[in-house]
């Protein structure tokens, strides 16, 4: 696998927010600046990060579905959504971070197509609007085998990333996404049998 690059030093994460604020007893004002410590990556580092943030942008979507009202999904579904909302947005923000630092761009396939598609268990825009349409158990059973495709997916791409990554943040969220997803196929696959 060839080298990308290495950032060593310390490197600004976005923009520098710096608060300062009202200065306070001793006559000092204060600031804050959000950091990122990249170091050594390479190929599969990049292609894990690009991979995973439109894949979870759609899992994000999926989710936002299943709590739209309209849609009536049951309480195990609306619970699942919302974990699943609460833990990929902040990971698409590390992974899109991550990207900044190494100075990467975020080029992404439509969901569906290539690789992404047949290897990431994306669903087409047709599959998503099908789903919006659906209500009550006829949602919950599709949105959770949707689901269970779509976490497949992102189990092989985090185990690339765990084989073939070097940056070893990148690998340690690769391993917690496999965990954490196999962990909710299992609860889905139980949901499904009942």
């Amino acid at each position: 696998m060839r080298r990308v690059g290495a950032l060593v030093a310390v490197a600004v994460f976005g923009v520098s927010v710096a608060a300062c604020g009202a200065d306070d007893d001793d006559g000092a004002a204060s600031s804050s600046t959000e950091t990122i410590i990249a170091g050594d990556f390479n190929d599969a580092d990049v292609e894990f990060a690009r991979s995973m943030i439109p894949h979870h942008r759609q899992a994000v979507e999926m989710a936002v579905i299943a709590l739209d009202g309209p849609v009536k999904a049951g309480v195990e579904v609306r619970d699942l959504a919302s974990r699943i909302e609460q833990a990929q947005g902040p990971e698409i923000e590390q992974l899109t971070g991550w990207l900044d630092v190494w100075k990467q761009d975020t080029a992404e396939e439509p969901a569906g197509t290539g690789a992404m598609g047949e290897m990431g268990g994306m669903m087409t825009d047709e599959a998503m609007s099908s789903l919006s349409e659906m209500r009550g158990d006829s949602f919950d059973r599709r949105w959770m085998e949707m689901m269970i495709r779509h976490h497949r997916g992102a189990v092989r791409m985090a185990e690339a990333e765990v084989r073939d990554g070097l940056n070893p943040d990148a690998v340690e969220l690769a391993g917690q996404i496999v965990a954490a997803q196999q962990a909710e196929i299992a609860e889905m696959r139980t949901f499904l049998r009942t």
